[in-house]
């Protein structure tokens, strides 16, 4: 998991971790301990649905490896739960021009086809995608007008979007990535639940919490 304050990793299966995880299975999770309950409830994209956000970064190996229980978790949701995606930034660069490249991708309908292959290009084919002319040329080799997505990228719209993840990350407190936040209540992530699937279990619980209050 990548942490604000220092920016390092530390693998999600750590003694630490692993000991979370077993503790999920075997009861249910623990507010303080698994999730965080936040102090006050924040605001959501639709009062209709359950809103359910991964905050993550590109850059980050632990955002990367979590992709593959993500994505089949993600479309087996229920209809009443909206599943949304927050890149963040613990400092300006490299972390801006990330959140850049996904609302860019975000706003050209192209998150299906390039979001993996993004993830695929930084941590497997050794690419840093950070800057704008590297980042064309990733996005033309897959078939998206490179000055198309560098005007989007530029955008106010891209800028708003920016603007809007800091005021989100800072209001759910993250300070580190993997991490899931639930209707604006709480969240939980790899350090404190543990691997992968343990911490979709805790948001699975979370989202039944919410569930049941409504």
């Amino acid at each position: 998991m990548l942490n604000r304050r220092d920016f390092s990793c530390w693998v999600a299966g750590s003694a630490a971790a692993v000991a979370a995880g077993a503790a999920t299975a075997q009861s249910a999770p623990v507010a303080g301990k698994h999730y965080t309950r936040l102090p006050r409830q924040l605001p959501v994209a639709s009062a209709d649905k359950i809103d359910v956000i991964e905050f993550f970064w590109y850059g980050c190996p632990h955002c990367n490896a979590f992709e593959p229980a993500l994505e089949p978790w993600v479309k087996a949701l229920p209809p009443d739960v909206a599943f949304r995606r927050v890149p963040v930034a613990f400092r300006a660069e490299p972390f801006v021009a990330h959140q850049k490249l996904y609302y860019a991708l975000e706003a050209l309908g192209q998150v299906d086809a390039l979001h993996g292959k993004v993830f695929a290009a930084i941590h497997g084919g050794g690419r840093r995608l950070d800057k704008l002319a590297d980042i064309s040329a990733f996005v033309a080799s897959h078939g998206v007008d490179a000055k198309k997505f560098a005007d989007v990228y530029e955008s106010f719209q891209v800028q708003s979007k920016v603007r809007q993840a800091k005021q989100l990350s800072e209001a759910y407190d993250i300070d580190g990535v993997p991490a899931l936040g639930v209707h604006g209540r709480f969240y939980t992530s790899g350090t404190q639940a543990g691997p992968a699937q343990n911490m979709l279990n805790v948001a699975d619980y979370l989202i039944a919490q919410v569930r049941a209050s409504r």
